[in-house]
């Protein structure tokens, strides 16, 4: 369990989060790449996630639940 503590401004609104250090090195060392996943996704990922998006908005019917991938497999 994590032992944070919400900041709050002057009118009660959060602002932000206090993490302890050690709490912070536990979540890095269970999490090595958090500190990248604020990071833009290349334009070449975003042109596959797109493609896909629109296949599935043009073809529903291509979608197969994952249980029958397992059933082949």
């Amino acid at each position: 369990m994590l032992d944070t503590q919400v900041i709050k401004n002057t009118q009660g609104m959060p602002m932000g989060v206090f993490i302890p250090i050690e709490s912070w090195n536990t979540i890095i060392y269970q999490y090595p790449d958090i500190e990248t996943l604020n990071s833009d996704i290349p334009e070449w990922e975003k042109d596959i996630i797109n493609a896909r998006l629109e296949m599935v908005q043009n073809q529903p019917q291509r979608l197969k639940p994952i249980e029958k991938l397992f059933e082949i497999l």
